[in-house]
């Protein structure tokens, strides 16, 4: 049982770790070849279709690890793994509430050119969103990091 739910580990935290770097790449990409408008209706898109596969992969892998965990002795690693996924987690679900919300200002912003307190508005936003990326990155490298402790 072990090694089926280590292999479920591994694949639902490949899935999440590829799609976490592959929409890094094409958010770059998107943004470099679309106007705004098209930006907008390309990340809308993207976040909902990939919402399911990634946050479902993200499921998947902390499920497995907890599995994999309650087989074991409970000792600091064990708590520190079970803090950073529950981290992780609160970012990943903060990550997916903000980009809805940016969607929506960026969308208005397309709107009101002039606004400045929009445009304002939207500034601040993609610097929590960076921050909140950023978290999220850091974060998964850290349960990687204590999931290859806890393996050994």
């Amino acid at each position: 049982m072990t090694a089926v739910l280590t292999f479920i580990a591994l694949l639902a935290g490949s899935i999440w770790v590829g799609g976490f770097v592959a929409i890094v790449v094409v958010a770059r990409i998107a943004r470099a070849q679309l106007d705004r408008p098209g930006q907008i209706a390309f990340f809308r898109a993207l976040g909902r279709r990939y919402l399911v596969v990634g946050f479902c992969s993200l499921l998947v892998a902390l499920g497995a690890g907890a599995a994999l965990l309650a087989q074991r002795d409970w000792d600091a690693t064990a708590l520190a793994a079970t803090v950073v996924a529950g981290a992780l987690l609160a970012a990943t679900v903060a990550g997916v509430a903000q980009a809805r919300g940016m969607t929506r200002a960026r969308a208005r912003a397309v709107r009101a050119p002039d606004d400045p307190d929009l445009a304002r508005r939207v500034r601040r936003g993609s610097v929590r969103a960076a921050v909140l990326r950023a978290m999220i990155g850091g974060l998964t490298l850290a349960l990687l990091a204590l999931a290859a402790v806890l393996a050994t």
